[in-house]
């Protein structure tokens, strides 16, 4: 069966690679484009490719007044939670790309994704070499419990961290061992530049840079007596590796019910 997705955030940096990525594939229909600068225009149009037929919508609201099967959502940190919820409450299953939430926000997300009956998968990197950093980094915390982040975008990020870095934070977390570092409560002079901490329990801590010419960037480092591990992915400017990701979780995000957090949990 044709999926129909909904697009939110048609003209940002992901959802230009997604418009026509979405349109190309023999199992997906787009049938929604959502920009509030776009509102009326058509969503081929505005990604600089033909008339694709279908008109950009000013609000999410009004996308979904048609049928369809899945929203997209690569949109901005404090929109995207309001729009998931509106999703789900219509009977949408959702792909979240966008960043900036935290694990109350997905709390909440899962209990309606769950009351409702429909799935969630939500990633802070869609990119598969990101994914890998992220599994490699996992497989390494099980031996070496000393392990911060680093966490590099643009002077013009509006979150910190990244959805990158944080899911990675959390996930660690959760499987690392106590780490050897003085507690933070026990540190002079400036406690605040040994990071935030991220995560269940004592976290991971997380340091976020925000300079020109970075694009994003992170980097899991772990230190051992003698020896450390950096494990680190880098993003280009292109959005295209972000693209195989999505789609993969636009194909999947119909089996699940609840939230699904990462896009290793659909790697296997």
């Amino acid at each position: 069966m044709t999926i129909r997705v909904v697009m939110a955030g048609s003209t940002g940096w992901v959802g230009k690679a997604l418009v026509p990525a979405i349109g190309a594939q023999a199992d997906m229909n787009l049938v929604g484009a959502v920009s509030r600068s776009g509102a009326g225009q058509d969503a081929g149009l505005l990604v600089g490719l033909p008339a694709n037929g279908v008109t950009v919508s000013g609000s999410l609201a009004e996308a979904l007044e048609a049928p369809s099967d899945v929203l997209v959502d690569y949109t901005k940190p404090h929109v995207v939670k309001d729009h998931a919820l509106l999703a789900i409450s219509r009977g949408r299953h959702v792909v979240i790309g966008t960043s900036g939430l935290g694990a109350a926000d997905y709390a909440e997300i899962d209990a309606a994704a769950r009351a409702n009956r429909v799935g969630v998968i939500a990633a802070g990197n869609f990119s598969i070499t990101a994914t890998l950093m992220k599994r490699f980094a996992l497989m390494a915390a099980k031996y070496v419990p000393d392990v911060e982040v680093i966490d590099y975008a643009s002077a013009r990020k509006p979150d910190a961290p990244s959805g990158t870095a944080r899911e990675l934070a959390e996930a660690l977390a959760d499987v690392r061992k106590a780490s050897t570092a003085r507690p933070v409560s026990e540190v002079t002079g400036v406690p605040g530049t040994r990071g935030a901490a991220v995560g269940a329990g004592e976290g991971v801590r997380v340091h976020a840079l925000r300079l020109p010419s970075y694009i994003l960037s992170c980097e899991a480092l772990f230190g051992l007596p003698d020896e450390r591990l950096t494990i680190r992915h880098d993003a280009g400017s292109s959005a295209a590796p972000y693209v195989a990701g999505t789609l993969l979780a636009v194909r999947r995000v119909r089996e699940v019910t609840g939230l699904v957090r990462g896009l290793d949990a659909l790697m296997d």
